[in-house]
């Protein structure tokens, strides 16, 4: 029996607050009929960057991604909703301040053209906490996506913060994500972690797509050859195990790591260990 069945038997009459936009209870008799996400007509797709746990690499997945389907020509946003813990910025070398105008809040733009929009460009400096309770962090991430001028994307990827959180469902009730790419570590655990990434998703209907084992293996450089520091891999298996369709795995790779560091994620060239998952993302 899985944990959110649990908790509406434990009595939804005694914990209910009549607050369905709050609520984390699935398929409460008591609740009322929810309005499908509303698109956005100049945002044709968006897909979302989710682990069942943190540390996996989301926020370096989500930047490769960016700048890959950048480079093959579409255009392209990242939404920042890992809100406590951004780290988009300072990958793709962005600082403060945004702009605003009468139609909302602009992006800031990258070296390549990719749109950004995260907290941390909102901050007098990048290492001030943001000490917000789940209510304040949702109407973030609301705002992000309703009053940001996003202006002709073809693909929204939004970084989400780790676990199954109130982002979480904030972002799965409020935005219409067509598909979740999910971010492991080459563990044991692995499974249980794409498996809660896979049954919060079958909760809105959103499917899991795409599965991207990070730090699967360090390769030498000379004599080129593939060591598991982290142990063999379990994508694969999982992959197959949850019916994901696309599977890739990332190295350990120091040099990646100091590129982003330096705010160079797009000078990376790593598209062809991505290209499985670089399939997902519609040609339209």
């Amino acid at each position: 029996m899985r944990p959110r069945t649990m908790r509406k038997e434990q009595s939804v009459e005694q914990d209910c607050t009549h607050d369905c936009s709050s609520c984390g209870v699935a398929g409460c008799g008591d609740r009322e009929e929810e309005e499908r996400p509303v698109a956005r007509k100049n945002v044709k797709h968006v897909f979302a960057v989710f682990s069942g746990k943190g540390g996996v690499g989301k926020s370096l997945v989500t930047g490769l991604l960016a700048s890959a389907l950048c480079k093959q020509g579409k255009k392209v946003g990242i939404l920042d909703a890992d809100i406590t813990g951004p780290s988009v910025p300072r990958m793709f070398g962005l600082k403060p301040p945004l702009t605003a105008d009468e139609d909302g809040i602009n992006p800031a733009i990258t070296e390549s053209g990719i749109k950004v929009i995260s907290i941390n460009l909102m901050l007098p400096q990048e290492d001030l906490p943001v000490a917000w309770r789940g209510p304040v962090i949702n109407s973030a991430i609301q705002q992000f996506w309703d009053e940001v001028n996003w202006e002709d994307v073809d693909v929204l990827l939004i970084d989400m913060p780790p676990g199954t959180s109130d982002v979480a469902f904030t972002v799965l009730r409020q935005i219409p994500v067509e598909g979740i790419i999910t971010v492991s570590a080459p563990q044991e655990l692995v499974s249980m972690i794409v498996g809660k990434a896979v049954n919060f998703a079958k909760d809105f209907e959103v499917p899991v797509v795409g599965l991207v084992e990070n730090m699967a293996y360090f390769q030498c450089d000379e004599c080129g050859k593939k060591h598991y520091i982290y142990g063999d891999p379990q994508g694969a298996y999982v992959a197959q195990k949850y019916g994901i369709g696309a599977y890739a795995d990332l190295p350990v790779s120091p040099a990646v790591a100091h590129a982003c560091d330096k705010g160079q994620v797009e000078n990376v060239d790593i598209e062809d260990m991505l290209d499985s998952i670089l399939a997902l993302f519609p040609e339209d």
